[in-house]
């Protein structure tokens, strides 16, 4: 019998309980919590801001029916995964993802990203190419055209207000567990298009977020995309993210995301050599795996088993 949503596995805020299994796994020197269902080829699922793995709840269960192992992890400092003084640039980041790979012992995976998931995936299918088989992406454009969106004075781009806000020291991570953590909620119902999260999901994400040095964690990747500019480690970063993705790349966008708009977000395909795919969900916005869960399925697992994804 399958527990109530966001019922715990073990009395935690985190290891929520359903048909799938729990475990830490260690990789780039840190030990990372993933959940883990199903069977077949690796699906490897990044979470975004201000989620946890448990966003893809949905996923886990259509992916295992379709025939594959589907495995959701906490990004460092996130959830269950560990909470380091360090390592929350995208090239370290991307680093924790290819070890998790390994470490389920795997050559390589499906990575398919969600937000800032998705920009990390982006950054693994550059950095660590042997490590994707291929390449999905919800949300978030390539680092290169989302650096466009966030610093050329595109309208509409809310991502831009809310990066700069984040500059600040430790403001930003009080603002986010004031009041267990409103400010989550209030993110959630914002970001979303006409299908809002219940006030069960808000409350599971508000908990998690309240989780200490979680907060702090999920805020520092934001603070590194405007501090690295002027510096050595940006400045190489981004000479890297030139070289182009090699590997079949599906990519999705609500037609009603705030965050980078849709205009904003196209014009990944010329980061891309390999086939590639672009779909925009209508009524859906920044979060679609939960918004439109078996729209968002249908297109994965049809991209997935198409042997010509470019078609």
């Amino acid at each position: 019998m399958r527990a109530a949503p966001g019922a715990a596995a073990d009395g935690g805020p985190v290891r929520l309980a359903g048909p799938w299994t729990h475990r830490d796994v260690s990789a780039n020197g840190a030990r990372f919590h993933v959940a883990e269902l199903g069977e077949g080829p690796l699906v490897l699922l990044l979470h975004g801001f201000p989620q946890f793995w448990w966003s893809w709840r949905h996923q886990l269960e259509e992916l295992a029916a379709a025939g594959f192992r589907a495995v959701a992890m906490d990004l460092r400092g996130v959830g269950g995964s560990d909470h380091t003084p360090r390592g929350y640039d995208p090239p370290s980041l991307a680093l924790d993802v290819a070890g998790v790979i390994r470490s389920l012992g795997e050559r390589d995976a499906v990575v398919v990203g969600h937000g800032w998931g998705g920009y990390l995936a982006w950054t693994l299918a550059v950095m660590r190419p042997s490590v994707v088989r291929r390449l999905a992406v919800a949300s978030m454009p390539h680092p290169r055209i989302y650096k466009r969106a966030l610093w050329t004075g595109v309208r509409g781009v809310r991502a831009r207000r809310m990066v700069l806000g984040f500059q600040l020291p430790w403001v930003p991570e009080r603002r986010l567990v004031h009041g267990g953590a409103e400010a989550v909620g209030r993110m959630l119902r914002d970001w979303s298009g006409p299908s809002k999260p219940d006030e069960e999901a808000v409350r599971v994400y508000r908990r998690v977020m309240q989780v200490p040095g979680a907060a702090h964690c999920a805020v520092e990747p934001y603070r590194w995309l405007l501090r690295s500019v002027p510096r050595p480690d940006g400045i190489r970063f981004a000479q890297r993210m030139k070289r182009p993705v090699r590997v079949p790349v599906l990519q999705l966008h609500g037609v009603l995301d705030p965050t980078v708009p849709a205009r904003a977000a196209a014009g990944s395909s010329r980061c891309v050599a390999a086939p590639y795919r672009w779909r925009l969900l209508d009524g859906v916005g920044h979060f679609p795996q939960e918004e439109a869960p078996e729209v968002f399925a249908t297109e994965l697992i049809g991209w997935l088993n198409d042997p010509e994804p470019d078609r």
